[in-house]
């Protein structure tokens, strides 16, 4: 079977809930306001790819490659990422909705999420060293056994991370957000 590849291809204002994306290597390619909510992009492979004011709300994700991959202003609830292929994932986040997504057990390694929504996020078991969280609302995300060495939340907020059941050494944090690290005493911080 012959291998589709896809390079340098401009996509914009596409409705692919009833089209669906061709199953191929997609390099070099954007996606500008392009409607994937309920799509199947599984086994899918994206490269150097960006997507911007698109929709991709519970889209599938079973196998596919996200590889350099920079999401901006885009919806994204109820995403699985933790059924992406693990090879490569590297994707970066600005100004995007992923509520109630997930990233279970992913290897996010200078991960960055800029301006964006994560909320009811779930981040058990990741590895997010040196990740960036950059005026981002984690409110309800959970971190358990998560990796966060170096990771920077100063300008995060509503974060509550456990630092009995993570790694957070080195770790950034504004004086703000240190309440979200004592959380689970029940202090009355004023």
């Amino acid at each position: 079977m012959k291998h589709t590849f896809v390079e340098g291809q401009a996509f914009k204002n596409i409705d692919f809930t009833e089209k669906f994306l061709q199953k191929a290597e997609y390099e070099n390619c954007s996606f500008e306001e392009c409607d994937f909510s309920n799509a199947d992009l599984s086994a899918l492979i994206f490269s150097d790819c960006i997507f911007k004011n698109c929709n991709l709300s519970l889209a599938k994700l079973t196998k596919a490659a996200l590889r350099n991959v920079d999401f901006k202003q885009c919806k994204m609830l109820g995403i699985h990422f933790e059924q992406c292929n693990e090879f490569g994932f590297e994707a970066s986040f600005e100004r995007c909705a992923l509520d109630h997504s997930s990233f279970y057990q992913l290897k996010l390694k200078n991960m960055t999420f800029r301006d964006s929504g994560l909320k009811d996020v779930d981040f058990s078991n990741c590895d997010l060293t040196e990740a960036i969280f950059d005026d981002c609302d984690l409110q309800n995300a959970t971190f358990e056994n998560t990796i966060l060495e170096k990771a920077d939340f100063c300008t995060a907020r509503n974060y509550r991370i456990d630092p009995e059941n993570n790694r957070i050494e080195k770790a950034k944090f504004s004086i703000y957000g240190v309440a979200g690290l004592l959380e689970k005493y029940k202090l009355d911080i004023s």
